[in-house]
This record gives C-alpha cells, sequence and structure tokens, in this order.
C-alpha cells in the first residue's frame, strides 16, 4: 500500500476528534471527501481502524496500534520538510564563485569587503583556480558562476566576454628596459632571458599566440618556466629575467625592484570571460554577487590602464 500524507493527516485529525465533521474542517476537506480519506487507508490497511455510530467515532485495536506509527510517519515527513527548506534557505544565502588567482588575490578581496557591508545575510565562497577547474566547477554546480579566460565549450556552459585584459612588460628596476618611460618595441625582447609561466596556464597561451602573431620565428628566449606570478614576481626582482604579465595581475609587481612599462604596438592581451551554467538561473544570492562583481571588475580594469598611462609604476 501506498500511504499518503492527506490520508495520515485525516487518521490523526480523526482520532483527536472523534468527530467526522470537526476533523474534516481540520483537513480543510468536505465530510464525504474526509470519509473516502479515512475508507481508503483503511482498505489499504485491511484493518478497521475506527468505529462508528450515529451517536459517536472510537478507535479500534488496530487503530490503536497503528497510532503511534502514524505519528513516526507524520513527524518523518516534518523533519524532512524543514531539512529541505532549511537547505533551500542556505544555498540562497551562500554564493560559491570558481575564479583565477590572479583574481582572487587582487581584485577580490576589496569586493569581498564592500559586497560584505551591503548584503551581510550573504556568504561569499571563492574556489582559487586555473581555467579547467573554473570551468568544471560550475559544470558539476559546485560554482554558482566563475571568472575565467577558457572559452566554455560544454553544452552546459554558457560563457560572455566581460573584458580584454591588456598584458604589460615587467622587468628590474636597474634593467635597459626600464630607464625610459616610453612604450616598449616587442623586438627589444629579442635575446634577454624571459621568465614564463607553465604551458597550461592561460597568461602562456596569450604570450605565445602574441608571439606567433606578431614574429614570423620565436622572439622570447625562456630562460625558466614556473607555475606561480608570485614566483614571476622574485625572479624578475632578483634579475633573474623579464616577463610579460596581464593587467590585474599587476599588483604582484608593485615592488621597489620592479618597473612595469607598456609594449609598444599590438601588446598580448586575453579575454576574460563570466561563465554560468546554461540550464541553471542564479538564485537572488548569486545575482547580488554577479552584478557587483562585474560592475567592480570594469572599475578594477580601467584603474589598472589609467595608473599605467600615467606612468605610475
Amino acid at each position: 500500500m501506498n500511504l499518503t500524507t492527506r490520508q495520515l493527516q485525516a487518521f490523526e485529525a480523526l482520532q483527536q476528534h472523534l468527530s467526522f465533521t470537526r476533523a474534516a474542517q481540520q483537513c480543510h476537506l468536505s465530510q464525504p471527501a474526509f470519509s473516502a480519506l479515512i475508507q481508503g487507508l483503511e482498505q489499504g490497511l485491511g484493518s478497521q481502524l475506527f468505529e462508528r455510530s450515529t451517536r459517536h467515532v472510537v478507535l479500534t485495536s488496530a487503530g490503536q496500534d497503528f497510532a503511534p506509527h502514524a505519528q513516526r510517519l507524520l513527524a518523518a515527513i516534518d523533519q524532512a520538510v524543514e531539512s529541505m527548506q532549511g537547505a533551500a534557505q542556505l544555498r540562497a544565502s551562500r554564493v560559491t564563485v570558481a575564479l583565477l588567482p590572479s583574481l582572487a588575490a587582487h581584485w577580490l578581496p576589496s569586493l569581498l569587503a564592500q559586497f560584505a557591508q551591503s548584503h551581510p545575510q550573504i556568504q561569499v565562497q571563492v574556489r582559487d583556480a586555473l581555467n579547467t577547474p573554473c570551468l568544471e566547477s560550475v559544470q558539476q554546480g559546485q560554482a554558482d558562476w566563475a571568472l575565467c579566460t577558457a572559452l566554455a565549450r560544454h553544452p552546459d556552459l554558457h560563457a560572455a566576454a566581460v573584458a580584454e585584459e591588456t598584458f604589460y612588460l615587467v622587468c628590474p628596476h636597474d634593467h635597459a628596459l626600464a630607464q625610459t618611460s616610453a612604450p616598449i618595441a616587442p623586438q627589444a625582447l629579442r635575446a634577454i632571458p624571459f621568465v614564463q609561466l607553465a604551458a597550461h596556464t592561460s597568461i602562456r597561451a596569450s604570450v605565445e599566440a602574441w608571439q606567433a602573431a606578431v614574429f614570423t620565428q620565436p622572439l622570447l628566449q625562456t630562460c625558466m618556466e614556473v607555475e606561480q606570478l608570485a614566483t614571476v614576481m622574485g625572479m624578475v626582482r632578483a634579475g633573474l629575467g623579464v616577463s610579460l604579465v596581464p593587467a590585474l595581475s599587476l599588483a604582484y609587481f608593485q615592488d621597489p625592484g620592479i618597473a612595469i612599462r607598456r609594449l609598444e604596438g599590438l601588446a598580448p592581451s586575453r579575454t576574460i570571460y563570466w561563465v554560468r551554467h546554461r540550464h541553471q538561473s542564479l538564485g537572488p544570492a548569486a545575482q547580488a554577487f554577479y552584478d557587483s562583481a562585474q560592475h567592480s571588475l570594469q572599475a578594477w580594469l580601467q584603474g589598472q590602464e589609467e595608473m599605467q598611462s600615467l606612468g605610475r609604476t
């Protein structure tokens, strides 16, 4: 037999009132409809649960045996509903975002601080990862949205370009290339030791694409490959080479031992994409943080460009 919640509620109401009229009113049903629920329950159980007469209704011994089971079932249903509602409320007040480490380290903290002041009830969780893990987090439902540079190819993902990020030359402050504030010609990088990011990074892919587009043969002389921008900064500061890095990572390189210079002509660049699940809409909390992040990122990029235009290196 498939017990229904309405049958259990009808049984509880009739056990409480011992009156079909009052029990039907409590369940907001007509008396015939209420009687049909009780009859269906009794038929399904194969036992008479109530004795009826024109004057009164009483529980049978089978009804007395069934009563604690009905109470436990209704309590379990209520608990399950409350648990699901609580989980839904928790999800509604929590946002999980995935984004590149260069974005998470320098642009995101100030946004989080501002958002916490205006939306103290919303908890934001951060996953800082490279492109592929960012995309997988959204695809698998582990993140509400992502900011990365790889265009999503999966049919469940939707990517929208949000900004174009220009690359800058970083070099030791006493390097020959740092002695002028004018943009540096790409040819000036020939034969200079160059610190590269690892091949699987979006920064490396952007630099390689730029080199292939601008020059007929490889220009950059790689002296080492590293995994982290912080390592690039340390190597450049130590005078071991120069590098090309995107605007949103320039905060790593605000150091007295490092100079930041524009490139002349076409410079490397990469596109920043918002990535969302194509078949899942954002909840109110995720949408609120998305709106704040969109405005903040544009302002941050503009500020980085203006700072470099003013020569504040």
